[in-house]
C-alpha cells in the first residue's frame, strides 16, 4: 500500500481561519461560552481584531481627534446644504442696514419656544456716525420660509430656507458688511469654494507622492537618483511667481473659479514632493525588515509587496498629509486672495472675505467682519487634531 503523499501547508488559509475563529469567540457573548474559552485575554482580542478594527479602536481613544473630526464633518455638512441655511443668498444687500451689529437670538417669548431678534433703528452719534438702537419690536425667525430660488444639491430648484425674517426683516446672526450683506450668508457660502476647491488637487498630490515616494525608497539605484533629482527640480520652482505666471497664461474667458481651480490641480502636482520625501526616508528602514525579507524570500512580487506590506506601513503617514493637506489648501486659497491674486469678487470664499475687511479702521470699529478669520482658525485646528490622532491610530506600533 503507498504511503500518501503529505500536501503542502497552506499558511494563508490557515492563518485567515485561525483570525475568524478567534474574531467569532471576541462577538461572542460571555454568557454563552462555556469553559475555558469563556472570554479572550486582552492579546487574544487584540490578535482576533482586523488592521482596521484596530485603527478604529487606537482612534475613538482619542478624545481631541472624535471632537476635531466632528468639526470637520459638520463644516463639510454646511457646505453641502450652504444655500439651504443661509438665509439671504450673496446678491442680497440691506442698504438701510450697514455694518449692522450681529444681533442677539431670544429664543423663548411669553414662556414658548419661538426665537426672534429685536428690531433696530437708525441713528446718528455727535460725529455723524450711523448708529443702531434696539427698539421693543420684535422680528421672529420663521424656519422653511420662502426666500431666493436657488438649486438644492444642484439637482432641483426650490426657494426654502432654513429661516427668514418675519416681515421681510432683516435677521443678521453675525453682523452685516459695509454694502450691508450678511456676514453669516456669505461666511456659510464662502465654505462652498474654500473647503472644496482642492479636493481633486489634494487626491493627485497623494497619489503621486505615494507612488513615486515609495518607489524611490524600495528599488533605490537608479530609480531613486531620478526621482530625487525630479524632486530637487519642481521644489526649485517658488510657489507665488508660478501662482501669478499661470493665472496670467490661462485662457482669458475662463471664470475666476475655473482659473483658480486649474492652478490649484497644477500647484497639487507640484506640491507631492512633501510626501515624496518622507515616505522615501520610512521605506528606506523598512525595506531591511525581517517581513519584507520574508517576503521576497517567499517570492512575493514587488508589487504585491508595495501594496501588501509597505503602503499599509507608511498608511499613517499618508493619512496625516492627506488631512493636513486639505488645510494647506484653504489657507493658500485665503492668503492668496487676501493679496489679490486668488480669488477676487463678486466670486466669494473666506479669503475674499478677508480682503474686504483689511482695513484697520473697519476693524477698530466693526470687529465682526473679522469673523471669517475665527471660521478658518477653528477649521484648521480641527484638521491638526484630526491628522494627529489617525496618524497615532494608523501606527501599527501603538498599542
Amino acid at each position: 500500500m503507498s504511503e500518501k503523499t503529505p500536501q503542502p501547508l497552506d499558511l494563508a488559509a490557515q492563518s485567515a481561519a485561525l483570525q475568524d475563529l478567534y474574531g467569532k469567540l471576541a462577538e461572542a457573548e460571555p454568557a454563552v461560552m462555556a469553559g475555558s474559552i469563556a472570554s479572550l485575554s486582552e492579546d487574544e482580542a487584540r490578535f482576533a481584531a482586523s488592521q482596521w478594527r484596530m485603527i478604529w479602536r487606537r482612534f475613538r481613544r482619542n478624545k481631541a481627534a472624535i471632537i476635531g473630526g466632528v468639526i470637520v464633518l459638520i463644516y463639510y455638512l454646511v457646505a453641502l446644504f450652504g444655500d439651504f441655511l443661509a438665509p439671504y443668498d450673496l446678491a442680497s444687500r440691506f442698504t438701510q442696514q450697514v455694518y449692522l451689529p450681529p444681533q442677539t437670538v431670544y429664543l423663548f417669548d411669553e414662556g414658548q419656544f419661538r426665537p426672534y431678534v429685536l428690531a433696530v433703528k437708525t441713528e446718528y452719534d455727535q460725529n455723524l456716525q450711523r448708529i443702531y438702537v434696539p427698539t421693543d419690536e420684535k422680528v421672529y425667525l420663521n424656519f422653511f420660509a420662502e426666500g431666493t430660488p436657488y438649486k438644492f444639491l444642484g439637482i432641483f430648484e426650490t426657494n426654502v430656507h432654513l429661516f427668514q425674517g418675519s416681515d421681510g426683516q432683516i435677521v443678521s446672526l453675525l453682523g452685516t458688511d459695509r454694502q450691508g450683506r450678511d456676514m453669516f450668508s456669505r461666511i456659510i457660502l464662502g465654505s462652498q469654494i474654500s473647503l472644496t476647491i482642492g479636493l481633486i488637487g489634494v487626491i493627485l498630490s497623494l497619489i503621486f507622492g505615494s507612488i513615486l515616494g515609495i518607489a524611490s525608497g524600495y528599488f533605490g539605484g537608479i530609480i531613486d537618483e531620478i526621482i530625487q533629482r525630479l524632486i530637487e527640480l519642481v521644489r526649485a520652482f517658488p510657489t507665488i511667481p508660478l501662482w501669478m505666471a499661470l493665472s496670467a497664461a490661462l485662457p482669458t474667458n475662463w471664470s475666476q473659479i475655473q482659473t483658480y481651480f486649474a492652478v490649484t490641480i497644477i500647484l497639487s502636482l507640484i506640491g507631492w514632493t512633501w510626501l515624496a520625501r518622507q515616505l522615501r526616508g520610512q521605506v528606506l528602514v523598512l525595506r531591511e525588515s525581517d517581513y519584507i525579507l520574508a517576503a521576497r524570500l517567499s517570492g512575493a512580487s514587488h508589487a504585491r509587496i508595495i501594496f501588501r506590506h509597505l503602503i499599509p506601513a507608511t498608511l499613517g503617514q499618508i493619512i496625516v498629509v492627506s488631512t493636513l493637506s486639505l488645510p494647506a489648501m484653504i489657507m493658500a486659497e485665503t492668503s492668496l486672495s487676501f493679496l489679490g491674486l486668488g480669488l477676487r469678487p463678486p466670486t466669494t470664499s473666506w479669503g475674499v472675505l478677508l480682503q474686504e475687511s483689511q482695513n484697520l479702521q473697519s476693524l477698530a470699529l466693526y470687529p465682526w467682519v473679522i469673523t471669517p478669520a475665527v471660521v478658518i482658525v477653528i477649521v484648521i485646528l480641527a484638521f491638526s487634531f484630526l491628522g494627529d490622532g489617525l496618524r497615532d491610530a494608523a501606527d501599527p506600533f501603538t498599542v
